[in-house]
């Protein structure tokens, strides 16, 4: 470490490293949606047995499966944070999970049964789930006093660069295992996620490097102050759990329901998978959307704080899980709606991503101490990982042994929209018991 730069520079530009991060950043993100993009689709027609027979799973399975790999991605971020802020701090835990994280996407491209499924998966989620609360704490670690103005741009524009490399990889990776079959389709993730380690590793001189805090971690996460921050921020992430738990069915249940319709667009026909692309396209383009227009125009009416807009947020959310409810009842009649009634969700869903996660996770890094940046991230990505495992369990419990459902068609859509309403009011209730004013990220 004695060669590595341990406080930020003083100036007012952008610091040097922040090039590196962002240019990992969108490759780690095209390996990592470009992998979850195919999952289901695998699951449900290229899956084999040790025989190389077809051992494909049900959609409910299939969906089961998808959104408990997910839950167990946002679960592995406290693994990370430990890591990170207590033994080896964020640079060398990022390095070495990356390395996990490539070994992952290999084993799923050289064995495409259930056995290599878990084990892929199983690295993929310990290296994607543990670099994430370290890679979103090393950004603000670049900052000081003298360009702390910069933090919320460059956050932006961090978030653009998970979806450009979302953008991509979801309109590439499914057309490659359509046309090139699962080998191919995994292979291509994995050598991103090597291009992502090894960019990461180039900026190292350039990097703050933070040192583990070691047994003061500890201390501080179990001091007043450590454990005040925590219980304040769990109240928000139990309702934000929720807005997950709808959220990544965009991976799942959409991509399902996008089978049966018709996906004819200007002349060719979209891949189920695709147009989950919908998403991080429409990312790139809120954003700013949001920043220049939507917040100025709103804060004209009143203090628009962080708690206000997520609120905002998770109502806009009711409204675009009522599309696919709506859809999915044409398809139990038998009708074929077009694709763009699931793309104008898709508008819907994203607005309130912007309004919830963005929010959010600068929200989170912003109200924790200095020594426990890394370990409250991980709090934050918990309420991903308890949302998915919601969605998990839900589909597993409504499974029955011969391969029906419980919750079928639209009930299914329904069921799901009416607790994302129930949370919205609960959330809106809620956020009026704080003291506003005493919250410093009141602006984000």
């Amino acid at each position: 470490m004695i060669n590595y730069k341990s406080r930020p520079d003083s100036t007012k530009t952008l610091p040097d490293g922040i090039s590196y991060i962002v240019g990992n950043e969108v490759a780690e993100r095209f390996s990592y949606y470009g992998m979850r993009a195919i999952l289901v689709t695998f699951m449900t027609q290229y899956l084999l047995n040790s025989s190389g027979q077809s051992d494909v799973m049900s959609a409910n399975e299939a969906q089961g499966y998808f959104h408990l790999f997910v839950s167990i991605v946002y679960f592995m971020p406290f693994f990370g944070a430990l890591l990170a802020d207590g033994l080896l701090g964020k640079y060398r835990t990022i390095i070495f999970l990356s390395l996990v994280y490539c070994l992952g996407h290999f084993v799923l491209a050289i064995d495409n049964t259930r056995m290599g499924l878990v084990m892929g998966q199983g690295l993929i989620a310990a290296g994607a789930g543990g670099i994430k609360p370290c890679v979103s704490a090393h950004i603000g670690d670049q900052f000081g006093i003298a360009n702390q103005h910069l933090m919320s741009t460059v956050f932006g524009w961090f978030y653009f660069a998970i979806n450009f490399g979302a953008f991509t990889a979801m309109l590439i990776i499914p057309w490659l295992l359509e046309y090139y079959g699962a080998t191919v389709a995994f292979a291509v993730p994995g050598f991103l996620m090597l291009l992502a380690t090894i960019t990461f590793w180039l900026g190292r001189y350039r990097f703050v490097h933070i040192q583990p805090a070691g047994i003061n971690f500890i201390k501080e996460m179990c001091s007043q102050v450590g454990i005040r921050s925590l219980c304040k921020l769990s109240t928000i992430y139990a309702f934000i759990a929720v807005f997950w738990a709808l959220f990544d069915q965009t991976g799942s249940s959409w991509i399902v329901q996008a089978q049966k319709m018709d996906r004819m667009v200007f002349g060719f026909e979209l891949l189920p998978s695709q147009i989950q692309a919908a998403n991080p396209l429409f990312i790139m383009l809120l954003v700013p959307f949001f920043s220049y227009f939507v917040y100025p125009l709103l804060s004209r009416f009143f203090v628009l704080t962080a708690l206000r807009k997520m609120i905002i947020g998770l109502f806009l959310m009711v409204i675009a899980f009522a599309i696919p409810s709506v859809i999915q009842m044409q398809l139990d009649k038998g009708l074929m709606p077009h694709i763009t009634l699931q793309l104008l969700a898709y508008v819907l869903l994203t607005s309130a991503e912007v309004m919830v996660s963005i929010t959010c996770l600068e929200f989170s890094y912003t109200q924790a101490p200095k020594t426990m940046k890394s370990f409250v991230m991980a709090f934050y990505f918990l309420s991903v990982a308890i949302g998915n495992l919601f969605t998990s369990a839900v589909n597993f419990f409504i499974q029955n042994e011969d391969g029906t459902t419980k919750l079928a068609g639209a009930s299914y859509y329904w069921f799901f929209t009416g607790l994302m309403l129930l949370t919205a009011l609960l959330f809106m209730f809620v956020s009026k018991q704080y003291q506003e004013d005493r919250i410093t990220a009141t602006d984000i």
